[in-house]
Order: C-alpha cells, then structure tokens, then sequence
C-alpha cells in the first residue's frame, strides 16, 4: 500500500510540514515527562485509527523502556492498575481533547482541574499542545492514508 501523497514533496505541503514536524519534535524537550507524552500520544492515535503514528508511538515507547503490558493497556487506561494517577489525568484530558465532536463541550472543568493536580502550567500547555499536534497530525496520515509497519523507532528525530 503507497501512501496517496507525498507531503513533504509537494511545494505547497513540504515547507509547512517541515516547520510542523519541527514543532513537534521540540514538544520532545518539553517538561511533560517522555513516558506522558509517548502514552498520550498513543492514546490520540488510537481514538483517531491513525495506524502509522500508533506504529511509530508503540515502537518509540518501548525502544525508551515502556513496558509491554502498559502499551498494550493504554486503550483501556480507565480499568488497568498500571497507570500513575498523573498519567491517568493526562490520558482522560488527551480523550476529552481529541472527542471533541462526540462530548460537544472539549475538555471538562473536572478534567482540567485534575490534570492541574499533576501538572504545572508548563506541562499543562505542553499537554495541551501536544493533544492538538497529535489531532492534527493524525488528521494528515488518515487523509494520506500513510501505511502503517515499517517504522524504525527514532526514525523522524
């Protein structure tokens, strides 16, 4: 399966996607712990079905140390025992984040204020940034219908 197009040889996309994909791979420096980041990220995926990014989410994760078993529990985060409570905030505001079309409302007073509990205004707009980067980014693979399989972890930083 080839992918429908080639963004980063189009003359409009490329230099856009450029700076895009460099945004996010400053979101890496930022002061939201990488395991976060890497789960969120994965979750995001997951809701969207964008198989290429939960390829390379899975495989970057576990590459830096995440075990099997929380990767492959992340889909059902609210009923495994392996989340902290601060990965559990970051995970249901990512949810709420990215199901903006289903809840109609985006991300509750009650989620916010328990991922504030956890995180400090940095980390919450890191947070925030990375949920909307990873909608965005999920949204251009589905579209292209990018495949999925053949990613090398830490192939894109």
């Amino acid at each position: 399966m080839d992918a429908r197009l080639n963004y980063f040889a189009s003359p409009t996309a490329g230099p856009v996607l450029k700076h895009f994909m460099a945004a996010g791979r400053a979101m890496k420096d930022s002061p939201l712990p990488a395991a976060t980041q890497e789960l969120v990220a994965l979750r995001v995926s997951q809701i969207n079905g964008c198989a290429v990014c939960i390829d390379m989410h899975t495989k970057d994760a576990a590459a830096a140390g995440e075990t099997s078993v929380r990767l492959n529990l992340v889909a059902a985060w609210r009923e495994a025992t392996v989340f902290t409570e601060a990965e559990r905030a970051a995970l249901e505001l990512a949810e709420e984040g990215t199901r903006v079309a289903d809840a109609g409302r985006g991300v509750s007073d009650q989620v916010w204020a328990s991922a504030a509990e956890h995180y400090d205004e940095e980390q919450l707009t890191a947070l925030a940034v990375l949920v909307s980067f990873m909608n965005a980014v999920n949204r251009l693979n589905i579209i292209a219908q990018q495949p999925a399989g053949d990613y090398e972890p830490g192939q894109f930083h």
